[in-house]
């Protein structure tokens, strides 16, 4: 008995399938930005073997991998890190990005506090100010200054919401944060105003540090906030 095989595959109006169609390479890099008391907002790097020898962390999506996974995947790989939330950010899709050939970049982003960095690869990674990253490949640096402006825009009105800092923490320990996000001093009486309303005091004091204990106060839940 004939068998006859017949073809399945999706087709559009004009006959073709999807592998029909010319298709780009499509890359993840993503910025890593961690503060720094003295150095500011830094950015983590990888070495690569290039003129100019550093990078973002990268590689190419594999088939039938999810982007996140991809971006992990690059991370742990070539920085040495791990459990990482990272978050889309935009992708970047020039002609020319890539001397080697079309290649889109989705770019990810991801705001750790520093000891989620202490185990990366000490001699294949540095951090380094968001504003001086050095000479890097690509439009890397396009990458770091977007992912810059988009922390900068969720800590503008939001107590850290990016976790930084531990479950409590001072008002004067969470406007140092902010300003380093910020990279820029902010007012101390305008600043306190703005955030203790979106704050809830624990009725405990800090411990261990110099001068007179300071109030600790936790992030106040989005239910609690809509309920004032």
């Amino acid at each position: 008995m004939l068998t006859v095989m017949t073809d399945r595959r999706f087709r559009d109006s004009k006959g073709f399938t999807l592998e029909d169609y010319w298709r780009p390479s499509v890359a993840v890099d993503t910025a890593v930005l961690t503060p720094d008391p003295v150095e500011g907002l830094l950015v983590l790097e990888v070495r690569r073997d290039s003129p100019s020898g550093w990078a973002l962390p990268g590689t190419f999506l594999w088939e039938g991998e999810l982007l996140v996974d991809a971006v992990r995947r690059s991370l742990r790989l070539k920085a040495g890190v791990e459990g990482l939330e990272p978050h889309q950010l935009q992708v970047f899709d020039a002609f020319d990005r890539d001397k080697r050939g079309r290649v889109l970049s989705v770019a990810h982003w991801a705001a750790v506090p520093p000891e989620r960095l202490a185990n990366r690869f000490a001699t294949e990674t540095r951090l380094v100010p968001v504003d001086r990253p050095g000479q890097l490949i690509y439009d890397h640096p396009k990458i770091i200054d977007k992912a810059v402006e988009n922390i900068r825009s969720r800590y503008e009105n939001e107590p850290d919401p990016d976790r930084l800092l531990g479950k409590t923490f001072t008002i004067f320990e969470l406007r140092k944060l902010h300003e380093v996000i910020a990279g820029q001093d902010l007012d101390r009486d305008l600043f306190r105003r703005e955030m203790k309303e979106k704050l809830v005091a624990t009725g405990e004091m800090s411990k261990g540090t110099r001068g007179r204990p300071a109030e600790l106060f936790r992030r106040r839940g989005r239910r609690s906030r809509a309920n004032r």
